[in-house]
């Protein structure tokens, strides 16, 4: 299976690794690209070429990490609705910024929605029409659309309110659709579902850190405790009130991350023997806290802020990659061999039975 990257920023929580050590940045390996995302890289490849428009859910609490890198290749540019999902849980300040971010690019409109709202759900269908207006006049020519997004972002609760029953799997569980799906949502208008994919591997270490946050990567893939001080990191500065009332702290700012986190756990009675904090415990009641909305409405990233974590990992990616070609050149590393291609073996005839 191949492995999903994150890089990792704090130097302090993780072992050496020669390979990554690029301006004191690490990267932790997780394996997280299951083989039903390859099949669904494949046909997304393959029914692209008879598709009008993409849609493409995001999470509205982090709609810049949530946005797959690989949809701009795999869709060849066709009309783009971006759909903030989960907007009831996203601040609204910050779900403004992204909406005029992605409104002010050519053949792209963007919309927000909350899936848990029957009569929302519908509103997707005009701004599909706007992108291809000489498509779905007709049963002969119906508009096509197709819609994709990462794991766990709402797909399946999105398409069940739109046709009104379950016709997609829903749970709150990365990779839980692993099938293709077309609906017919009015006359001449397809639906067709993708399961959720993500990417190899993710270059922006926040990003890595907001997806095992919002629940789009397995549960196996990744380190409670490490993303839920990384979490509060980010929460300190942009939210320290919705901490404090959460969990009854004061000077939230003032305070260590690892030593909130603690605090967190005492208040929140996750505790051992010894009256010990359970740590991992204190990790997954912050955790399910942001993902459910109990800390109140909350988002990961701004606009500008996401551009920033981006222009870094590239760069970091980049001087990574040269630091591996500089082992390899001085045969630290193996460099992998090319696969000889063989000839397939022959047949063995069966040998036949003879005839009674």
């Amino acid at each position: 299976m191949p492995r999903m990257q994150f890089p990792i920023q704090r130097t302090s929580r993780l072992g050496d690794n020669p390979l990554s050590q690029t301006q004191n940045t690490k990267s932790m390996a997780v394996q997280w690209f299951p083989g039903h995302m390859h099949l669904t890289k494949k046909t997304i490849e393959d029914r692209i070429k008879h598709i009008d428009v993409v849609i493409e859910m995001v999470d509205a609490r982090l709609p810049g990490s949530s946005a797959n890198p690989m949809l701009a290749s795999l869709t060849s540019k066709r009309p783009s609705l971006k759909v903030l999902n989960k907007q009831d849980l996203a601040d609204p300040a910050c779900t403004a910024l992204w909406l005029a971010h992605y409104n002010g690019r050519e053949g792209t409109r963007a919309i927000a929605l909350d899936t848990t709202d029957g009569n929302a759900a519908r509103r997707l269908i005009a701004p599909c029409r706007e992108l291809a207006p000489t498509r779905g006049e007709s049963m002969a020519r119906p508009l096509r659309v197709m819609i994709c997004g990462i794991p766990n972002v709402g797909k399946s609760t999105l398409i069940n309110r739109l046709v009104g029953k379950s016709a997609a799997k829903v749970a709150d569980e990365a990779g839980v659709t692993r099938n293709e799906q077309r609906l017919v949502l009015e006359d001449g208008f397809y639906l067709f579902d993708t399961p959720g994919m993500l990417w190899p591997r993710i270059i922006v270490a926040q990003s890595g850190y907001n997806l095992a946050a919002s629940g789009a990567v397995g549960r196996n893939a990744f380190d409670d405790q490490e993303v839920a001080l990384e979490l509060l990191d980010y929460l300190k500065p942009h939210y320290p009130a919705e901490l404090a009332a959460r969990y009854a702290l004061t000077e939230i700012k003032a305070l260590p991350s690892e030593e909130l986190l603690e605090a967190i756990g005492r208040s929140r009675g996750a505790l051992q023997a010894g009256n010990k904090v359970n740590l991992q415990k204190a990790a997954e009641l912050l955790i399910h806290d942001f993902r459910s909305g109990a800390l109140g409405r909350i988002s990961l990233e701004t606009p500008q802020e996401y551009a920033r974590w981006l222009a870094e990992g590239k760069q970091l990616d980049a001087e990574r990659q040269l630091r591996k070609e500089e082992l390899q050149s001085a045969g630290h590393i193996r460099t992998k061999p090319a696969a000889k291609k063989t000839a397939p073996p022959k047949a063995i005839p069966r040998s036949r039975k003879p005839a009674r």
